[in-house]
């Protein structure tokens, strides 16, 4: 992993981690996620095709909303903004492989580390409320995502990716078509300048440069539908199987997190430190955080940290605790969150897969106290 500054998608960046170019594929370190919301400068980049030409004037990109609805639509940015109720959500947008390094032997895909997340401030329009005034059909039970982005080869003849979701799932609040994001238009590299928000699922679904939702009345069937993607077993498998012939459910809710902001792995600190402040983010898909614990002894002990409130449903819990240290050394902080169906974050990494999808292994931060590294 390394950082590009040559690219210019990626100028003004800080400090991202590149993993590909083609398509262009950056994480952030988890010190970098230090802040509530996470500014754009900070935010990860997650494409499956090439980038699609700038739109000349924003306010007139349209989206079309088809198939088993009553009233088709078809809606310009600027219509969205006036027929519907705008609204602002701080929400956590994950990509469904970040952690997928932790995984072992190697899954495909990626090698994400804890830095395919962020949190921001979204603001757009309930796609609840746009589906309602289209008038679903009573045979409506899927969503079908289409942006304007061409495929890896250039190609603008097949989608690059094209993911969907239970009606219920569409119909929640807090799933957005957003045109804003930290209180400024949606920037382009991030989907502007429309792009849906879905909380708390695999970031693939939140499609970038949105230009259509198809309504349909069986599960979506386009790019990143079908076979292992974005599928992880019903039932463990042998890790490194090819995952033929198993039984597989598409990943929907994202599974709970914790990560340390801060200190950063690595950090030394003075001889003679007895006790540091710790704080890090925490999250778990469609369900609440409930609980975070630290440990400092390979978890043999565990200590709760302090949550924050919430600003509102899929914001991140920020977390923090004043850590006592016996004495000189080198340590090892461990973080785990656990979530409100009393499902807690494995030592090490779980439900291997072969695409590497839903990894939460508990977060590991190496300090040292009154030594040199």
């Amino acid at each position: 992993m390394d950082r590009r500054d040559d690219i210019p998608e990626l100028r003004g960046k800080d400090s991202l981690s590149l993993l590909g170019h083609v398509p262009l594929v950056a994480e952030t370190p988890e010190e970098g996620l230090d802040d509530a919301t996470t500014p754009v400068s900070r935010f990860f980049v997650r494409n499956n095709g090439l980038l699609p030409p700038r739109a000349e004037r924003p306010d007139e990109w349209m989206l079309v909303i088809d198939g088993e609805v009553e009233a088709p639509l078809r809606l310009t940015v600027a219509e969205l903004k006036s027929r519907f109720v705008q609204k602002t959500y701080r929400m956590v947008l994950e990509c469904g492989g970040n952690g997928r390094s932790f995984f072992s032997p190697a899954a495909e895909g990626n090698p994400w580390t804890n830095g395919g997340v962020g949190c921001a401030e979204w603001t757009g329009v309930s796609l609840a409320d746009v589906l309602r005034a289209a008038g679903l059909k009573t045979s409506a039970v899927y969503t079908a995502h289409y942006g304007a982005d061409p495929d890896k080869s250039g190609r603008y003849d097949a989608p690059s990716i094209s993911r969907g979701m239970r009606i219920d799932k569409a119909l929640e609040e807090h799933t957005l078509l957003a045109f804003a994001m930290n209180g400024a238009p949606l920037p382009f590299l991030h989907g502007g300048p429309l792009r849906l928000v879905v909380p708390g699922w695999p970031g693939s679904l939140s499609q970038k440069w949105l230009t259509r939702i198809w309504i349909r009345d069986r599960e979506h069937d386009g790019p990143g539908m079908t076979g292992l993607s974005y599928r992880v077993p019903v039932d463990p498998i042998p890790p490194g199987s090819n995952g033929e012939g198993v039984a597989l459910r598409i990943l929907e809710s994202m599974p709970v997190r914790s990560i340390v902001t801060a200190p950063a792995d690595g950090t030394a600190y003075a001889a003679g430190t007895r006790d540091i402040a710790i704080r890090g983010a925490a999250w778990a898909g469609d369900d609440a955080v409930m609980r975070v614990q630290i440990s400092i002894d390979r978890g043999a002990t565990w200590s709760d940290a302090a949550l924050e409130p919430l600003r509102n449903r899929y914001d991140w819990a920020r977390w923090s605790a004043s850590l006592p240290l016996p004495g000189e050394g080198t340590y090892e902080i461990w973080a785990r969150a656990t979530d409100s169906s009393g499902r807690t974050q494995p030592l090490v990494a779980e439900n291997w897969n072969p695409n590497g999808y839903g990894c939460n292994a508990v977060h590991r931060v190496a300090i040292t106290v009154g030594r040199e590294i």
